[in-house]
């Protein structure tokens, strides 16, 4: 059990049977009454997110929640299919559990797996991923006083803004947290 001291962030408490990770914490001290903690909690199974404070005294259970490598396999009507690299199990996962994360997907791509209870509830992207460009319109000459962009597709169909010196068959790095270019490799 967790006191109200050792909720951080990124940590992953047990509430109503479900898992939530912390994403802010605010603690508040009034005048004549105990400290609270303001938190904002997402549930790793729904992604909803909730608000819940704690007083002083609160203890709260800490989620099970182990980490693995997997890698991601394909998408198709059933989901998305990963395998385990050491006991090379397969696993689906349906968009909904990993949302936002889906368009950074790609054949072979190693990701961590978040397990609550031994059953996989969702992933968690690298920081970094390296694409190959498959399409990169050419650079214009003209006006390049400021950051000039250009829209360039990836092997796996995201397409984003990326300099114009980027040419097809480039290999460039893609920040998932952002979704912008990094560099050229």
């Amino acid at each position: 059990m967790l006191d109200m001291s050792e909720i951080k962030l990124g940590r992953v408490l047990e509430i109503d049977g479900a898992p939530f990770v912390v994403q802010f914490t605010q603690h508040i001290k009034v005048a004549r009454s105990g400290a609270t903690l303001r938190t904002k909690l997402k549930n790793l199974i729904t992604g909803q997110v909730i608000e819940k404070s704690f007083n002083g005294g609160d203890k709260i259970k800490e989620a099970d929640i182990q980490r693995k490598k997997a890698s991601f396999l394909y998408s198709d009507g059933d989901g998305y299919h990963f395998m385990d690299g050491v006991t090379y199990e397969q696993f689906t996962l349906a968009s909904e559990d990993i949302a936002e994360m889906i368009k950074y997907l790609k054949e072979g791509l190693e990701v961590d797996v978040l397990l609550y209870n031994n059953k996989p509830v969702t992933i968690s992207l690298p920081t970094k991923i390296e694409y190959l460009v498959t399409e990169a319109p050419p650079g214009v000459r003209g006006d390049s006083a400021g950051s000039v962009t250009k829209q360039i597709t990836l092997e796996n169909g995201l397409t984003i803004p990326a300099p114009m010196f980027i040419n097809p068959n480039d290999r460039i790095i893609v920040n998932t947290e952002t979704g912008e270019y990094v560099e050229r490799v």
